[in-house]
Formats: structure tokens, C-alpha cells, sequence
């Protein structure tokens, strides 16, 4: 745990005591901070005073003695209205701030030398977390990686000289962290997404912006520029006079990154040359981990990493927990679990990467359902559909992909293994990429993933060493 010493001897108040906001308090506390922490849950109340943290109803509080108000990110801020602390903090004339700010406050007071690349974006960011993370790990740094991807930036080790920090950040912790100045901020998109929290595109892309607008001095802001609000960004904070790092897989750019076939190609002033190669790796399959592994790539290069030693990480990148993960093959089927894909944007960069697809698919369904993947539809061999999904997934498919309505999960891998197994493609594929949220049948996209992993490695025959 990092304890934060910047507020010690002041009161400060915490709203959202799950993990984030629960490490917040204890943090606080250990640096030496009054804290009143409070959370709408009693059960959630009970677990902060287990671990000896001090509750109240902030209600109750006298706001006039308090130097902040710390707020869970899943806390509405701004829309589609102010949670009742929030907007009592305004009134009151106190700043409300989130877990990464009081990171970033402490990182900055310790004076110590310790690199931080902060990721966002709307798709791939845990992803590109993971990617730079394991490369500079593998080039022998002690790094720490946190952040939205699951572990709260707080319970990372202390600060310590040359000791990276790789965060995640989503738009709530942006929203919360206006001291966020990265050595590396990597943008890597922007697509429509949690507008319920923003309001409005703008709104979104703005907040998602300022994490590469505000890198400290010297250092790098890396933008995907591959759509329009982030190339709109970059030219923004080229104007303002600021070095930006363009990142493309879709066209060559005169000064940055970009993919060209299997091959990460870096160019200046419009002379480009390769510092990559993705050919055989698996686990970077795609035109959506080609732009990854680019953000990745440059991130680890602004930091002085050897290119040598970046190519031997990108080898070895085992790939992200339910993104794109190659679980095992049997014979020549190969079974995938995208169960992080809970949305038809985040599926079709699955659908994109196989010519021949046994495609499982369904769940609770998001606004759309899969009109938007029909490009996609030459690619699949036959759907198995699950869930709540599964009646409408079937009428989009009606005529253009043949499919089974086969409701649970486990019937669904027993039918892709069969048909895959005896199709004539030279590398079938049986893909969990759902295109919805997992909540009509498990707790969340990672119980989902680990279903059908288990499933999957329980067939007979399988190799788990793809």
C-alpha cells in the first residue's frame, strides 16, 4: 500500500467504500489524515470498520472542517445528476477528487524519479496496460501496474527510485484526477461509451483527452489517431505546443507509429523504418492489438527501452485474462475466450481477426444487439446462442449465418467442438466473443470467461499450449 502523506493532519471525507474507495481510506489514514468514510451499503459500512476505518453519515459532517471529499469513480459526478455528496462538496466549496489523484499528489510530493505511463481509452486499454507492462517487466524493471484493470493504484508498492508505474485509467478516474501528469499518457480511441456518466460525446472525449493533454514536462503524449475525436486531440495539443506521438493502423503518419502488415514501423519527419514484428504472435492477433502493441511500443521507447528487448517482450506476451486469450487446441481447432467483449464494437475486433468462426455468443444485450457486425458475418461458419440475447441474435442472423439457440454455455462448447472439429477449414476457430453483458447469467464478463475456459480445457484431448 502507498500511504498518502499530502493530506496528514487534514479531514478528509470518503464516499464508496469498495475496493478503490476502502484502500483510499486506509491509505489516508496510514499518512496520517482524519478520515469519514461513508457508503450507502451497511455491509459495505461493516467491512470499513472491520478494518478500522471511521464511518459517519457525511450528511452530518461538518463540511466546513473538511480539506476534501475522496469519491468511489462508480460514484456519479456530473451525470446524469451529482451524487448527493458530491454536490453537497460544491456547496461547501470542497474539492472532490478520486484514488488517482491522490496517487498522482503523492507521486509528485515524494520527488522521486518514478516513470508513469497512464492508458485510456475506449477499447484496449487494458490490453496496452498489460502489453507495456510486460515488456518493461521483462526487460528487468520493477514495475507496478494498476489502476481500472483490477488492482487500486493505492495497493501498489511505495514509490521508489526508478520503479514504472503502469496505470489504467477510465473517464470516472480522469474526471477525478486533475493532477494526472504522466511521464507516458497513452489515448488510444475514443467510440461512443458511458455517455449516462458524460452527457455528451464532447463531454466523453474531452475528459479522455486531458490524460494525454496534461503529460509533465518532457514527456510523451502517444495518441491512436485512427478517429476523429483523438485526431482532433492531437492536433489540439500540438497547438498548444506540446510533443505528440501519433499512433495509426490505418495510414502512415509522418512523424510516430503505424502498422504496416504484421510489422510496427516508427517515423520521423516522413522517413519510417521497423521496430517490431507481431508476425506469430497470438496473443497480438488483429488489427485492434496491432494498434496496441504500436501505443505500447512507443511508450516503452519514450522510456529508453532497447528495441531489442521490446521484441523479445512482444514474443513473449502471454496476452489478457478474456481478451482474445488462446485457451487450447484440439487438433486443429483453436478456442479463444473474448468474454471481455460485452459489446458489438468490442466483438467485431475478435470477428476481424479469423477467417473461420464457430462464434458462441449472447448475453444480457446492450442497445443495437449485432446489426453492426453484418461486415463481419462471411467470417462465421455457424452462432451459438446464449442467454437473453439469443432471440434476437438469432432474427439478425436469419438468412445470412446459420446458428443454434443453445441458451447455456456448456452446450454451446460441446456444439462449436463438434462442428469445428469436423469442419474442412484449416484452422477453425471456437470463439467466446458475446457482444453482451454476462449479467442474465453470471456475476460478470470474468465468471463468464472462466466458464467456458474450464469447459474448454475439459474436453478431451485438448492442449492448453496453443
Amino acid at each position: 500500500m502507498i500511504p498518502i502523506t499530502v493530506f496528514a493532519g487534514k479531514t478528509v471525507a470518503v464516499f464508496g467504500l469498495g475496493a478503490s474507495g476502502l484502500l483510499s481510506a486506509r491509505a489516508l489514514a496510514a499518512g496520517g489524515a482524519h478520515v469519514i468514510a461513508f457508503d450507502d451499503s451497511e455491509a459495505k459500512l461493516a467491512d470499513a470498520q472491520a478494518a478500522g476505518v471511521t464511518t459517519q453519515n457525511l450528511a452530518d459532517l461538518d463540511w466546513s472542517q473538511v480539506a476534501a471529499l475522496v469519491l468511489a469513480p462508480g460514484v456519479p459526478l456530473t451525470h446524469p445528476t451529482p451524487h448527493w455528496t458530491a454536490a453537497r462538496a460544491r456547496r461547501e466549496g470542497v474539492e472532490i477528487i478520486g484514488d488517482i489523484e491522490l496517487f498522482c499528489r503523492e507521486r509528485a510530493a515524494s520527488g522521486l524519479d518514478c516513470p508513469l505511463v497512464a492508458i485510456t481509452g475506449t477499447n484496449g486499454k487494458s490490453t496496452t496496460t498489460a502489453l507495456t507492462t510486460h515488456l518493461l517487466k521483462s526487460a528487468g524493471h520493477d514495475v507496478q501496474m494498476g489502476g481500472n484493470i483490477g488492482v487500486p493504484v493505492l495497493d501498489l508498492e511505495p514509490f521508489a527510485t526508478g520503479r514504472p508505474y503502469v496505470v489504467e485509467v477510465s473517464s470516472y478516474q480522469i474526471d477525478l484526477a486533475p493532477s494526472l501528469h504522466a511521464t507516458v499518457g497513452i489515448l488510444l480511441n475514443v467510440t461512443e461509451d458511458h455517455l449516462d456518466r458524460h452527457g455528451t460525446m464532447e463531454n466523453y472525449a474531452a475528459i479522455k483527452t486531458l490524460l494525454a493533454a496534461g503529460v509533465e514536462p518532457g514527456g510523451a503524449a502517444v495518441i491512436g489517431v485512427d478517429d476523429r475525436y483523438t485526431r482532433a486531440a492531437a492536433d489540439r495539443i500540438e497547438r498548444a505546443g506540446k510533443p505528440v506521438v501519433r499512433v495509426s493502423v490505418l495510414a502512415p503518419v509522418r512523424d510516430g507509429y503505424y502498422a504496416e502488415g504484421t510489422r510496427i514501423m516508427r517515423a520521423v519527419a516522413g522517413k519510417a523504418y521497423p521496430v517490431a514484428q507481431l508476425s506469430g504472435i497470438g496473443a497480438l492477433r488483429g488489427q485492434h492489438n496491432a494498434q496496441n502493441a504500436a501505443a505500447a511500443v512507443a511508450a516503452c521507447v519514450a522510456l529508453g527501452m532497447d528495441l531489442a528487448d521490446i521484441q523479445k517482450g512482444l514474443v513473449s506476451f502471454p496476452g489478457l485474462a478474456h481478451r482474445m486469450q488462446q485457451i487450447g487446441r484440439k487438433g486443429k481447432v483453436l478456442f479463444v475466450n473474448d468474454s471481455k467483449a460485452t459489446n458489438a464494437d468490442s466483438a467485431a475486433k475478435a470477428l476481424a481477426s479469423f477467417p473461420d468462426i464457430f462464434w458462441i455468443a449472447g448475453g444480457k444485450p446492450k442497445t443495437g444487439g449485432i446489426e453492426s457486425l453484418t461486415a463481419y458475418f462471411p467470417r462465421i461458419r455457424k452462432a451459438y446462442l446464449i442467454g437473453e440475447a439469443a432471440p434476437d441474435f438469432a432474427r439478425t442472423l436469419e438468412g445470412k449465418v446459420p446458428y443454434e439457440i443453445v441458451d447455456v454455455m456448456s452446450a454451446a462448447v460441446d456444439a462449436a467442438a463438434r462442428d469445428a472439429a469436423a469442419a474442412d477449414a484449416a484452422e477453425p476457430v471456437v470463439l467466446l466473443s458475446p457482444a453482451c453483458a454476462s449479467f442474465d447469467q453470471y456475476r460478470n464478463f470474468e465468471v463468464r470467461g472462466k466458464a467456458f475456459t474450464d469447459l474448454v480445457r475439459a474436453v478431451p484431448g485438448i492442449n492448453r499450449q496453443p
